[in-house]
């Protein structure tokens, strides 16, 4: 399985080396069940920079992020932010 893992602003100091631009792509074993909330803890992004959370572009509340991640899946995580 292959999930594409994408952190935005100040949070792509969390990726791991040799992530391009903004994204990783991760590979997972047939199988293997990985859910959003496991994947912030796993690239240590502190929960109380979590703003945002994507899958395909579209917005996942809190209590569906405990939901596994399929083939193919982009997860997208930005911060809060502010502008005017």
């Amino acid at each position: 399985m292959q999930v594409t893992f994408k952190l935005f602003a100040t949070l792509m100091r969390h990726l791991p080396p040799g992530a391009k631009r903004h994204a990783v792509t991760l590979e997972f074993g047939a199988g293997e069940a990985v859910t959003p909330n496991q994947l912030i803890e796993r690239f240590a992004v502190p929960r109380s920079e979590v703003h945002l959370v994507l899958v395909n572009g579209v917005y996942l509340a809190e209590d569906g992020r405990d939901t596994p991640l399929r083939d193919g899946d982009q997860l997208a995580i930005w911060p809060p932010v502010a502008g005017g």
